[in-house]
């Protein structure tokens, strides 16, 4: 490692997240968002050092899915590739090592799912322990529902709590015009109480991709770069019935390690695709009323499975590239009720 080479998220872009994209592949989903994150910085695909994505086989239906995302990128002549079958904010973490060890000095990130093909609820199950939760078909709605009320028993939070999340996180996402669900709306039915519709994450299709750079590069790509000043993942224990679903240790571990605490952020980003998940982060990350979270909508608002976390970061990013915000904290989660986590801060130069 080099301790003194800065890293910074120099270009963000997204796709639109719609409910359906049976008209799209993978690689016809991915393909404008490189091509847009590629001209913000004036960057052609040979141009950059090293290439990183997420994606899932569960959520593709075969094997190995990823390779045929790399049409998109163009593999040809051979380049510097990586895969995670995760969220893309740990390819984000990868890229950001290996550009820390001098390795490259650009990073090319990108993440996509589509959750629409079949049920994501069913899907995430195999996720779990497989003795003693998966054969049981616990869905994530379900299991987020056994947080929720966890949070209710404790009076943590109530239902009108969970109502006043789900309205302000779509009302801010009304700005923002790559929502699948901007604006206010009604909170609905039941689907596993406590949680009814609107506390719920939309089940839609979507892409991401950031652009990374070390040093001088960066401050040449881009006028005000969203320097990394740290990031950090941890994970809880696999087995949900020896967790603590109200709080989450490993959130304000990876903060504390990415030096979140030492001194204030103005804005979150929190990867809380659950209303009352967002009362989790808030107490895990210490965070008051001045800070403004999830200004873009977060994940009630839109939620590519594979690639909310990695928006999380770059609309953080984004916010400090066009001067909203000066030190931002971007939060991204997988697994069941918050059972993995990574945190990064990021800052914009002092301004002038």
């Amino acid at each position: 490692m080099r301790p003194d080479r800065e890293v910074a998220i120099v270009a963000f872009a997204q796709s639109d997240h719609r409910r359906h994209t049976d008209d799209l592949s993978e690689v016809e989903m991915v393909m404008p968002v490189l091509h847009d994150v590629l001209r913000q910085t004036g960057l052609r695909a040979a141009d950059i050092g090293f290439t990183c994505s997420g994606s899932s086989d569960y959520l593709a239906g075969r094997a190995f899915s990823f390779t045929m995302a790399l049409d998109g990128v163009g593999a040809w002549p051979p380049i510097s590739e990586s895969h995670v079958e995760t969220d893309g904010a740990w390819a984000l973490y990868e890229a950001w090592v290996k550009l820390l060890t001098g390795e490259a000095d650009t990073a090319l990130v990108y993440a996509y799912g589509k959750s629409s093909p079949g049920s994501v609820r069913d899907v995430l199950t195999r996720q779990l322990d497989p003795y003693y939760l998966a054969p049981l078909w616990p869905d994530s709605v379900a299991l987020a529902a056994l947080q929720a009320q966890a949070l209710v028993d404790t009076g943590a939070t109530d239902e009108p709590a969970l109502a006043a999340i789900a309205t302000r996180s779509r009302e801010d996402a009304a700005a923002n015009p790559h929502a699948q669900l901007p604006g206010a709306r009604a909170q609905g039915d039941y689907v596993v109480r406590p949680l009814r519709t609107g506390d719920c994450p939309p089940v839609g299709d979507g892409a991401a991709a950031v652009i990374l750079a070390a040093g001088d590069r960066a401050r040449e790509l881009c006028a005000r770069p969203a320097w990394i000043r740290g990031m950090d993942h941890r994970i809880e224990a696999h087995s949900l019935g020896v967790r603590d679903l109200t709080d989450s240790p490993s959130t304000r571990l990876a903060a504390e390690r990415a030096g979140a605490f030492e001194r204030p952020v103005d804005t979150a980003e929190l990867h809380a695709p659950f209303s009352s998940q967002e009362v989790v982060l808030r107490k895990a990350l210490d965070l008051d009323g001045s800070v403004r979270v999830n200004p873009s909508g977060g994940a009630l608002a839109a939620n590519p499975v594979m690639a909310a976390g990695l928006i999380r970061l770059g609309e953080a990013a984004a916010r400090i590239h066009r001067g909203d915000s000066d030190r931002a904290l971007a939060h991204a989660t997988s697994g069941p009720c918050l059972q993995q986590n990574l945190v990064a801060v990021l800052e914009g130069e002092p301004r002038a």
